[in-house]
């Protein structure tokens, strides 16, 4: 069966393709700082279904990963405790930029330039369908959450703050 084009090759996309994971495709028209809920609002999604990738860095600055729902904010301290480390902080823009190889706003957990821990709060994983962005700014992919837990090896916590 013939797969249609890509939208967008992003080592995102050719890293779900290297492990058979199936995606669907979903472009938006980007806005800087709009976020997971300017994605869900304009493709018609549950904020609570579009996960966000956050890159942090502990206190030593190390990076790590972190997914959450669109709608939901990163308890710091309840992830740091969970990871086993000191302290956690979102990385500054540009550092996040170095770490994952994305531009912040485009950032993908699949196909990160830079090695790091992968977390996922643990409730996105019970959903039946995800939407995450695909490597670049203005583009999700929907897919089984079991990708995150499965070949991205994502490890789960609870760090959810409601918004």
């Amino acid at each position: 069966m013939a797969r249609k084009a890509h939208v967008s090759e992003t080592p995102a996309t050719a890293w779900l393709k290297a492990r058979g994971v199936d995606f669907t495709e979903h472009p938006y028209e980007y806005l800087e700082h709009g976020g997971a809920q300017h994605s869900a609002s304009v493709l018609g999604l549950d904020p609570y279904a579009v996960v966000k990738t956050l890159i942090m860095q502990d206190e030593a600055a190390r990076p790590l990963a972190v997914l959450m729902h669109g709608n939901r904010t990163v308890s710091t301290k309840n992830l740091a405790r969970q990871v086993g480390v000191k302290s956690v902080e979102p990385c500054k823009p540009e550092v996040a930029n170095r770490h994952s190889g994305y531009l912040v706003g485009g950032t993908s957990p699949f196909g990160l330039k830079r090695a790091m821990p992968v977390f996922v709060e643990e409730t996105v994983l019970a959903l039946p369908r995800i939407w995450i962005n695909g490597g670049r700014r203005g583009y999700l992919v929907g897919l089984d959450p079991a990708a995150l837990s499965g070949p991205l090896g994502a490890r789960p916590v609870r760090c959810a703050l409601a918004e």
